[in-house]
């Protein structure tokens, strides 16, 4: 490779790593006419449902931006190294790292060239010459410009599996305030555009099976959390109403990383945890395969997510008055909310206990997680453990147990060597 090309690549990639938003769930793309590459599930350096871990090229077209995002690394004030791929480059480097069996797709964002247009109108050029010219039918996901034209969406959406565009800071006063120049209108009506062609492609699919198909894999977006200091309240409260209403197949919480001195961002040593962002996607989670609404998870009088405890069991210790849960006699809703049973679990305590009324050894080995399990259940030859005791003292017993347990792992750990 050439070192000019590679110093490109080094650049580009590194500034790419603040997008976090890069799954491929829902995409099966079909090899046809011996193209190159299946968009199978999941790209992205991550694992699929059969536990394959798969990978794709995720590169900035170009990280020169007219824009200055005060939480943005590739911001137009900030002192960094610029650099930009030109079409054909993007194209070869997807190619040959395919061939060389690297990547199994492509995740392409970009800074803002001269404006929007300008900048999806190559966005939609890659994805369409690696379609048209060399019959890639890998995985490609594009991040849409906002204030991009709806036709070059329309394109944009025959030739790429995933669409997503950054909603970057979750409310409009704190965009207004770290972003001035960009709109949030340029954010939504964009999202709205997408969600309706979607649906238009799919009913269209079922009159005329040869119509093309339009992002098979939907849409998503994704939030930058901590840098304009909104409680997770309004977080999960704004991605249940995008949930609801754009039909987004994910949203992406992504920890806001220190990059400035900048006066309006948290202090430069401040960085958000971790946890945080876990107990976010946690949360999601819930709303999306759990039957939780956004103000169960968290509410006016619990805005915040506990850091200590996931926000299911969370939910459990506020609510104890709704336990214990006959695990043979409960409706699979309810099934899901207690704590230490996940969704393959509760299917299997549906379908076993067709058969006879599970007990707890039952339960374990259906691969309950039953220390946590035991204080909000009751099944055949067992009660709900320690059932007078208050919320807070069943959470310190959890944690206790959690961490005797990693303590006692780590310890056998050692002892190996």
């Amino acid at each position: 490779m050439q070192n000019k090309l590679l110093e490109k690549l080094s650049i580009l990639a590194d500034a790419a790593k603040y997008d976090v938003s890069c799954s491929s769930s829902g995409s099966n793309r079909k090899n046809k006419n011996k193209g190159l590459g299946n968009a199978g599930a999941g790209i992205c350096h991550t694992y699929t449902e059969d536990g394959r871990c798969v990978s794709l090229l995720k590169i900035l077209l170009t990280n020169h931006c007219i824009f200055d995002c005060a939480y943005c690394v590739s911001r137009r004030s900030n002192d960094v190294k610029r650099a930009a791929f030109t079409v054909q480059e993007v194209v070869d480097l997807t190619i040959n790292f395919y061939r060389r069996n690297y990547i199994e797709g492509l995740f392409l964002s970009s800074g803002i060239f001269k404006n929007a247009d300008y900048t999806m109108e190559r966005l939609v050029l890659i994805a369409k010459k690696l379609r048209k010219e060399h019959n890639f039918n890998g995985y490609i996901h594009l991040k849409t410009i906002p204030g991009a034209s709806p036709e070059l969406l329309d394109e944009a959406g025959l030739y790429a599996d995933r669409l997503s565009i950054n909603l970057e800071i979750p409310t409009e006063d704190g965009l207004k305030l770290l972003a001035p120049e960009k709109n949030r209108k340029d954010m939504i009506e964009p999202m709205q555009h997408l969600k309706d062609r979607i649906i238009e492609r799919k009913d269209e699919r079922k009159v005329i099976k040869s119509s093309p198909i339009f992002a098979p894999a939907g849409q998503s977006t994704q939030m930058i959390i901590g840098a304009s200091g909104e409680t997770d309240r309004q977080i999960i409260s704004l991605a249940q109403n995008y949930y609801q209403n754009y039909k987004l197949k994910r949203v992406y919480y992504s920890g806001y990383v220190p990059i400035s001195m900048d006066k309006r961002l948290p202090n430069i040593g401040t960085q958000v945890p971790t946890v945080r962002e876990n107990r976010l996607y946690q949360s999601d989670w819930l709303m999306r395969f759990y039957g939780f609404e956004a103000n169960e998870i968290v509410n006016e009088t619990n805005p915040l997510l506990d850091l200590d405890v996931d926000p299911k069991l969370g939910w459990a210790l506020r609510n104890m008055d709704q336990f214990p849960i006959d695990i043979n006699r409960a409706a699979y809703s309810l099934i899901l909310r207690i704590p230490g049973i996940g969704v393959g679990s509760a299917k299997k305590i549906i379908a076993a206990r067709r058969f006879g009324s599970l007990n707890i050894e039952h339960l374990k080995k259906l691969g309950i997680a039953i220390n946590r399990a035991k204080y909000f259940i009751i099944c055949k030859g067992f009660q709900q453990l320690y059932a007078d005791k208050q919320a807070d003292v069943i959470k310190s017993y959890i944690l206790n147990s959690s961490a005797s347990k990693y303590k006692s792992i780590v310890g056998s750990q050692l002892n190996l060597f």
